[in-house]
């Protein structure tokens, strides 16, 4: 039986494997990707990041717990840590998590450093989704650490994007640097018995109103600002992410937010926006491989010593590097 199968079989042993193959993006790793991929398209991928500290790790765990015991659903866990796995954090929080998900073969919880390589950071991660998708995992958490270009392009692989608060993280509100309001569909103020939860609320929804112009035409009217206002008109349903406040370690405003991402997943299928975002991620992978393919060829095709020579004419000044590129490409020197 090969790797694929086992997988498609619900084998834990072969699935976990299968994972460490495609993380090291080995040849045998590729092949089943290609093979599994027919079987996928069926999992709800959410994506949740926010600045260390927030207490992402038992948010997730805590979320898991719930489509557990709730819905019955079979969770698979993908945390992202951008430095290595022997961080303090990593371990931590995957410590925290066995306590209480451990001996549950529901729930699949899986660890993986970037290496340092924030390119094949976002390519990878799908990949191990793809692989969890095909297994049968209803829910694919993709957690990741910090609010980086990194953490933009993993998010953008989620269906529904999670964006983790705390009070106290400071005023300015941390995670919404290098543009990460843009891609989230639900903001969580998690923390919330901590000092300071209406000040972190307050500058949230502050921001909201800056990326969300339309919401003002909700409140101008009069309309209270919830997640099933109105549409704007009948082509473009709006969704404005709505705020919610948690407190992971007790358990409490789980249920709440469980429901936030059911209406999500609901608004997602309605506008149609799960097709428009599936389409979307899968266009942006096929990109990214084929700039990976062609920078390939191009390095099999082009001697070092010409390209060096290359760079050092525009060391010069004696060639701009967008001729530069073209003379490279045509396989020829001038």
């Amino acid at each position: 039986m090969t790797h694929s199968q086992a997988v498609l079989d619900g084998d834990r042993l072969a699935l976990s494997r299968l994972l460490t193959q495609v993380e090291n993006d080995s040849p045998e790793g590729r092949a089943a990707l290609i093979e599994l991929f027919p079987h996928t398209g069926k999992a709800h991928l959410i994506g949740v990041t926010g600045a260390p500290g927030t207490g992402k790790s038992s948010l997730v765990n805590q979320l898991a717990l719930h489509y557990r015991k709730t819905d019955g659903k079979r969770v698979a866990i993908i945390a992202v840590d951008p430095s290595s796995p022997f961080t303090g954090g990593a371990v931590l929080g995957d410590r925290v998590r066995m306590r209480d998900l451990s001996g549950d073969p529901g729930v699949f919880i899986r660890s993986m450093a970037t290496r340092g390589s924030l390119g094949g950071l976002a390519q990878s991660t799908a990949n191990m989704a793809l692989v969890f998708d095909a297994a049968g995992f209803d829910v694919i958490i993709i957690e990741t650490v910090g609010a980086g270009q990194s953490e933009v392009d993993v998010a953008r692989l989620a269906h529904t994007t999670l964006v983790v608060e705390a009070p106290g993280m400071g005023d300015d509100i941390q995670a919404i640097k290098a543009g990460i309001l843009e891609i989230a569909d639900i903001l969580v103020v998690n923390k919330a018995d901590r000092p300071g939860v209406e000040n972190t609320e307050k500058a949230l929804k502050s921001m909201l109103d800056l990326a969300h112009p339309t919401q003002r035409v909700f409140q101008h009217h009069g309309i209270s600002m919830n997640v099933d206002a109105p549409e704007v008109d009948s082509q473009t349903p709006l969704w404005i992410p709505p705020i919610q406040k948690t407190v992971s370690t007790e358990g409490k405003g789980i249920t709440e937010l469980a429901g936030s991402i059911a209406r999500h997943v609901a608004h997602l299928t309605h506008s149609g926006d799960w097709a428009v975002r599936e389409r979307t991620r899968l266009e942006v992978e096929l990109e990214a491989l084929i700039r990976e393919e062609l920078m390939n060829r191009f390095q099999q095709t082009v001697l070092r010593a010409e390209y060096q020579a290359i760079v050092e004419r525009i060391i010069q000044r004696e060639i701009a590097p967008g001729e530069a590129a073209k003379i490279l490409m045509n396989g020829r020197l001038k």
